[in-house]
């Protein structure tokens, strides 16, 4: 034997799985801001309907948390909630989630209640008045439900 007892392997050419992987992950990453950065166009009112019911789920935790109502609030052009503080419906200003928003676009609400009642309202009970929030717009329409337990589905 002159040589070694193990020969070198020519080197084949090609990708290692971890180098595809981290070209994965920075393509993802580059799509991601990519889409985040797109402004201005309609997301579609579904979307909204999701974000919202995302909400006042956040909502309705924190008013058992905080011990104090929140108020689910909306006109045709934006929604907020507002806190019961000092004998008085304020909005909430310290939460950036819960902040007041604006609608991709003119937006029309209706609430339906098996109590007649119009105010979205949250407090420290576990189980609230059942509702149907229904979301126009255009020739759009979405409904989110809600059952009382906080699921909230949109329809």
């Amino acid at each position: 034997m002159n040589g070694p007892a193990f020969a070198a392997r020519p080197r084949q050419a090609g990708f290692t799985l971890l180098e595809l992987l981290v070209a994965m992950v920075i393509a993802g990453v580059l799509i991601g801001i990519a889409s985040l950065s797109i402004g201005g166009f309609d997301r579609g009112l579904r979307f909204e309907a999701e974000r919202l019911a995302q909400l006042l789920v956040l909502a309705r935790e924190e008013a058992q948390v905080r011990g104090a109502p929140i108020r689910f609030d909306a006109d045709d052009e934006r929604y907020g909630f507002f806190i019961w503080r000092e004998r008085r419906w304020q909005p909430v200003l310290d939460d950036r989630d819960l902040r007041e928003r604006s609608w991709d676009e003119p937006t029309r609400l209706r609430v339906e209640r098996a109590d007649g009642r119009r105010e979205i309202e949250f407090g420290r009970d576990q189980v609230d008045t059942p509702f149907v929030l229904h979301l126009a717009r255009r020739d759009s329409r979405v409904s989110i439900v809600a059952n009382g337990l906080g699921a909230f589905e949109v329809r």
